[in-house]
């Protein structure tokens, strides 16, 4: 008899075979809706699109009815294998070597999904499929792309049907070294600018003829650094600005350039916002301009939003289910990059939890067979304690 274990391994092969680079589903969801219909599971495939974007396949599978309603929600897109001839392993075979699975998304993050899907699965059946509240899960193929097509808009689209969640698990790759150290409670927000500053071209011999733009970028961007952004608050570590490249195109060593650019990243915590930051930033940048012939732009991308969830019933209830499983007990965290825990946490409380960060987004990425089978135990124990403790609703603990 296959364990929910070994059904999470074959399930996380056959996803990886799936070739969905984003925004391509190339089978992927196919592959979840397959058992997940069988088992009775009401699966809706949902296709977003908006001017300028690709298209976005995305999955909505649920059973039960009312709350308490526990989502998982997860990401079937990957970042591309890059040279395959480095992988020791093709990237999408899903070979096991060792006791190792190997594949672009086997840790970010299909083997999750592999995993909370068996273990709903495996819950549903020994509850005859009479589920007290709802399960579902939350599929998107727009998570390692731009974002705009995928879970965001499923939520709006979940809301929009009475079907809102009352707490979420996003089984993003949330350890670093072992299985059960870290339950992700939030992420620092990350916001992306590009600052030009524009002066007069002239000669290099006459420059009271021309006014460097060089020097204003300089003077800007030493200006942004002189002062941290914040120390830091409750559950998040200093915010960060880091200029990532520093621009003038100019070939000529006996030319004053005519305009300088410089694109930055911030990562920031629950002290800011992106409208505070920008008003900061062009405030700081003016100042540092001030008396020079110098103008400048600010241009700033779409950010990811900073998210935090504050401890209570849902991480200690997944604590004790890690605890039980593995015999750790996970620290609380909000290191790492942004997720769609992003959207999520305007709608319920998220937290993430998956396998590790050793080989994400790398060559001869892979999770073990063991911490597949592990994870998967994890998830079906914290569905079991999840139904106990809200039995009645998301109030009833």
């Amino acid at each position: 008899m296959t364990t929910p274990g070994e059904r999470a391994v074959a399930l996380a092969q056959l996803l990886i075979r799936c070739a969905s680079v984003t925004p391509k589903d190339a089978g992927a969801l196919d592959v979840l809706i397959e058992p997940l219909t069988k088992a009775r599971f009401a699966c809706e495939r949902l296709t977003f699109s908006e001017d300028g974007t690709p298209p976005v396949d995305n999955l909505l599978a649920r059973i039960g009815e009312g709350p308490p309603h526990l989502c998982f929600a997860g990401h079937t897109d990957v970042v591309p294998p890059g040279d395959e001839a480095l992988w020791s392993h093709p990237p999408f075979a899903a070979e096991i070597a060792d006791g190792v699975l190997f594949g672009r998304g086997a840790s970010d993050m299909k083997g999750a999904i592999a995993c909370f899907a068996s273990a709903a699965l495996d819950y549903a059946k020994a509850k005859n499929r009479e589920i007290d509240g709802t399960i579902s899960l939350l599929i998107t193929g727009d998570e390692e792309g731009p974002s705009i097509n995928g879970t965001r808009k499923v939520l709006k689209w979940m809301e929009h049907k009475g079907l809102k969640p009352d707490h979420c698990i996003v089984g993003e790759p949330s350890n670093t070294d072992k299985l059960g150290e870290t339950i992700k409670i939030g992420r620092r927000g990350s916001l992306n600018g590009r600052l030009k500053v524009a002066g007069q071209q002239g000669h290099v011999a006459y420059p009271h003829l021309a006014a460097n733009p060089v020097k204003g970028i300089i003077a800007a961007l030493t200006r942004i650094y002189d002062e941290p952004l914040d120390y830091g608050s409750a559950h998040f570590s200093p915010s960060n600005l880091e200029v990532t490249s520093i621009d003038v195109d100019n070939p000529a060593t006996n030319v004053i350039p005519a305009s300088a650019e410089a694109k930055f990243n911030i990562r920031f915590n629950d002290r800011h916002g992106p409208d505070s930051l920008e008003k900061m930033l062009r405030e700081q940048v003016g100042a540092a301009l001030n008396d020079t012939e110098l103008t400048f732009t600010l241009e700033f991308d779409p950010p990811g939003d900073v998210f935090v969830t504050e401890p209570g019933p849902l991480d200690a209830l997944l604590s004790e289910s890690v605890h039980e499983v593995t015999g750790l007990t996970p620290a609380l965290s909000t290191a790492g990059g942004t997720s769609d825990a992003r959207f999520i946490k305007d709608y319920c409380p998220v937290v993430e939890f998956g396998l590790t960060t050793q080989t994400i987004h790398k060559t001869d990425e892979n999770a073990k067979v063991s911490d597949l089978e592990q994870l998967t135990a994890i998830y079906r124990r914290f569905i079991e304690r999840y139904f106990e403790a809200f039995a009645g609703g998301p109030d009833g603990r």
